[in-house]
């Protein structure tokens, strides 16, 4: 990065009121302070880089143009968000990033003005942007909105719905699309520069929108050659033809690292009288950090690092990550079945699904963002006598429920089911917590749903999915390392339906799904302290239940809990459902279902997550205390 002035001007810019005094001579420099406290703050807290760094100079230009927080700024999935963090009012809080109390790493309306609507998951910012400019339509209120969306959203279906639908808006939508992989547009220069310059004035838009006008009138023939000229020209010049016939009109490409090029372009979008517009410009992910640019990922996603050299810190090495087992094992299966085939939604790295793309790239398929097209498309693999796993996380798999129920289960098809990042997931908060997969799949009928209880289990899970052909079958494992367990070397075909129990005891009975069978190990060693025998369950599968199991561990001990990393409505509800169908809970037995709260939770670290919603072995122990004390009045009487 070139050296800056000695006179910093990011002090004096606490909100883009602040930036829009500044001179357009000036913005250059405040970019590259921007930068510059943008690698700082990633530097100490970790997170997503690369393509804040790509944005830095659009940041900068769209709050020195547009009526922030007037106009309302969208981001598209928001992870790019840094730099507009440090400059609307929250630079003293940037190095709290993705802490326990600190900054989201997204944009959050609960934070500020300035973050009109919250984002997280891709392609939502043009159907919300579309939104707030009707809005003021409506209302006869001036305020515009505006989205910024990268080229890899633009793979989902629901920018295209929005956008079909966004001429309404008039002028008061602008989308500006952020290419930052150069996979739409070849590179841009000065010639097209000049061009988008001159096609985003108000006297060019005018001028198009009356030859359209025209044409409307004009003999079939005639307009039609009028169309076909327009559309070659834009299509030479610029490449737009797509989104003019969406509606839009097009601007670009142009250079998104020239303030230069850029301040005067969203000028006269600004001010045009028709609409929507779309801009299209280019930029480069990691831009001004030479170990970003040359990283092949451009530093997406970062541990904490040393900003002098790049090196991030490493967490020292431990038991192998959920989804690497699960590739590993799903890589062996294939090498035995050749109907097994592998789809992600634009993240083969990571769902562990890279090994598969290396060894078998005819059976990989990456839909990019698009879950609900990768869900029906394993649906029509499997009608058709393939064994297709489809890989998505589980905060993702939400965006594709109805296909998950009319295209997979009331169907019965066989599409195996690896949810990655089941449960809570610590810096990134709610919006990619794996918080209600297990409740959105059991209430489904056909449906098998597993939860691994460690990286064996995985294993033994995916070889009895990949041999599962009766119906749908879905297995979940959380993010981060195993529990440090030898792995089996001939992976088991487990019985559909059938639990285990992993330690045995005569009063309590604690009953696992996933990985809090650990805590429930270390709950059952402080209540054997206690005097309290206790029983731990590994149940494995949430649907069907194990029910033999179930109502053995109900009728032969006096309290029984429930324990999972789900919100309600999933494996204690089902326990409970069935206890109550039997009759089993009329005798006084105790009976208590531990699940993630009713609420959405913050960043934090996982295991400070996890205590927060009373699912570590601390709640466990505490919860059979409390249902003694309430079952004989007293810890004392319950074990005489």
């Amino acid at each position: 990065m070139a050296d800056l002035p000695s006179t910093p001007l990011l002090d004096t810019v606490s909100t883009p009121d602040d930036l829009r005094k500044l001179r357009p001579d000036q913005l250059r420099q405040l970019a590259d302070e921007l930068r510059t406290e943008t690698i700082s703050a990633v530097g100490t807290t970790g997170g997503h880089l690369g393509s804040g760094l790509g944005v830095v100079e659009l940041t900068t230009a769209i709050h020195y143009v547009f009526d922030t927080p007037r106009d309302r700024l969208v981001w598209d999935v928001g992870h790019q968000c840094y730099p507009h963090k440090i400059l609307t009012g929250r630079r003293d809080r940037i190095r709290t990033l993705r802490q326990g109390g600190g900054l989201s790493g997204f944009t959050k309306r609960s934070e500020s003005e300035y973050d009109p609507f919250g984002a997280a998951h891709s392609s939502t910012s043009i159907s919300a942007a579309l939104g707030f400019a009707i809005a003021n339509k409506i209302a006869g209120t001036p305020g515009k909105g505006i989205a910024v969306i990268g080229d890899g959203a633009m793979s989902a279906g629901m920018a295209y719905e929005a956008m079909n639908n966004a001429a309404q808006a008039g002028n008061r939508l602008v989308v500006i699309l952020n290419d930052n992989d150069m996979s739409i547009a070849p590179p841009v220069g000065g010639l097209s520069a000049y061009l988008s310059r001159i096609v985003s004035s108000r006297e060019f838009l005018g001028f198009r929108d009356l030859a359209r006008k025209l044409a409307k009138r004009l003999p079939r023939p005639i307009a039609s050659g009028m169309r076909k000229t327009d559309e070659f020209a834009r299509g030479m010049t610029m490449g737009g033809t797509l989104f003019e016939e969406l509606g839009f009109y097009y601007v670009g490409p142009i250079d998104g690292h020239n303030l230069e090029h850029l301040i005067p372009v969203l000028e006269n979008v600004r001010d045009a009288e028709e609409g929507p517009i779309l801009v299209h410009v280019v930029t480069k992910k990691g831009k001004g950090y030479a170990p970003a640019e040359a990283a092949a990922d451009k530093y997406h996603g970062v541990q904490k690092f040393d900003v002098i050299s790049g090196v991030q810190t490493k967490a020292p090495p431990g038991p192998p990550q959920y989804q690497n087992v699960f590739g590993a094992q799903l890589v062996a299966e294939a090498a035995k079945d050749p109907r097994i085939c592998a789809i992600t939604a634009a993240m083969p790295s990571g769902t562990g699904l890279d090994a598969f793309a290396k060894a078998y790239p005819d059976r990989f398929f990456d839909v990019g963002i698009a879950e609900q097209h990768g869900v029906t498309f394993a649906a029509g693999l499997a009608a058709q006598g393939m064994r297709p796993f489809c890989a998505i996380y589980s905060t993702f798999l939400q965006r594709a429920y109805d296909q998950v129920v009319h295209d997979v289960a009331i169907q019965n098809l066989p599409v195996r089911f690896a949810i990655d990042r089941a449960g809570l997931v610590g810096a990134d908060g709610a919006t990619h917590a794996g918080s209600f997969d297990v409740t959105y799949l059991a209430t489904l009928p056909n449906f098998v749903v597993m939860a691994a209880a460690d990286e064996a289990e995985l294993v033994h899970m995916t070889h009895t999915a990949a041999q599962y052909d009766t119906g749908p079958i879905a297995v979940r494992y959380p993010r981060g390392n195993g529990t440090g367990v030898a792995l089996p070397e001939t992976p088991q075909l487990l019985e559909i339906g059938k639990g285990r129990v992993v330690r045995e005891g005569k009063k309590i009975a604690i009953l696992s799904l996933g990985t809090r069978l650990e805590e429930a190990l270390k709950a059952a060693e402080v209540l054997e302290a206690k005097g309290l025998s206790t029983t731990v369950a590994d149940l494995r599968f949430a649907k069907p239940l194990d029910v033999d199991l179930i109502r053995k561990l109900l009728t032969t001990h006096e309290v029984a809990v429930t324990i999972e990393e789900n919100s309600v409505g999933g494996f204690g509800a089902h326990v409970l459902t069935m206890a109550s169908d039997e009759g089993l809970i009329d005798g006084g037995l105790k009976l208590r279902t531990l699940r993630l709260p009713d609420a959405y939770q913050d960043q934090d670290k996982p295991e400070v997550q996890y205590a927060e919603a009373g699912l570590d072995a601390t709640a466990l122990v505490d919860t059979v205390l409390k249902a003694l004390r309430h079952n004989s009045g007293g810890v004392a009487e319950a074990r005489a």
